[in-house]
């Protein structure tokens, strides 16, 4: 015989219905930490927010290989995350004596973390955020500078192309970031004027977009 027709079958029913679902709930919250609860805009937003203190790292790596740089190739530079990881930069720079350069380089990023950043968005700290970011080798990011009126010019750049993306956001993220600023000797070496840095451009997540508009 079926139990529809009993005595408080049917409490007897709503209360298991009711541990499933907050089974699921628990199993839910479990999750959360991995960067799947949250939504495109975000990733793509985070993964900027993880990444600035890198984008400053990698233009001075760079402005490093071209003040040590004796052929078109740049000595290899690298530096560790704030965290973990390394990031390192790599590739050519124009020769001769021409006050005009470029440089066309590529990044790789291997367990590169810098840690807690601020999210202007949610209006408050995300507090112990832990994004570590990789790069495919064969699919390096670039970044390229043209350098202006060597030694107290300007300088403008794109840093552009894919990371994958592990932690607090599990993705892989597509950086369209344009740079500009000044330089200033110091001196035999050229490098950036401090201050004068501005980054726009976006990280895509999925469908999730950032625009970045940084001045600093």
């Amino acid at each position: 015989m079926g139990t529809a027709g009993l005595p408080g079958a049917g409490r007897t029913e709503r209360s298991r219905i009711g541990r499933v679902v907050a089974l699921a709930a628990a199993l839910a919250a479990l999750g959360c930490g991995d960067g799947d609860d949250l939504d495109s805009d975000t990733e793509a937003r985070w993964a900027y927010l993880g990444f600035d203190r890198a984008v400053d790292r990698a233009l001075g790596l760079g402005f490093a290989g071209f003040n040590a740089a004796t052929s078109a190739n740049i000595p290899v530079q690298e530096a560790a995350g704030d965290v973990s990881g390394t990031i390192t930069v790599a590739g050519q720079v124009d020769q001769g004596a021409s006050a005009n350069k470029e440089m066309r380089l590529v990044l790789t990023l291997d367990g590169y973390a810098d840690g807690a950043v601020d999210d202007p968005v949610t209006a408050g700290v995300v507090e112990e955020i832990a994004i570590t970011y990789d790069t495919d080798s064969a699919a390096l990011p670039s970044l390229d500078m043209s350098l202006r009126d060597i030694p107290d010019g300007t300088f403008t750049g794109t840093l552009a192309g894919e990371m994958l993306l592990s932690g607090d956001v599990d993705a892989r993220a597509v950086f369209a970031l344009s740079l500009s600023g000044g330089l200033m000797a110091d001196g035999d070496d050229v490098v950036r004027e401090p201050g004068t840095l501005t980054i726009v451009g976006t990280v895509t997540s999925g469908d999730g977009t950032y625009e970045v508009h940084v001045e600093k």
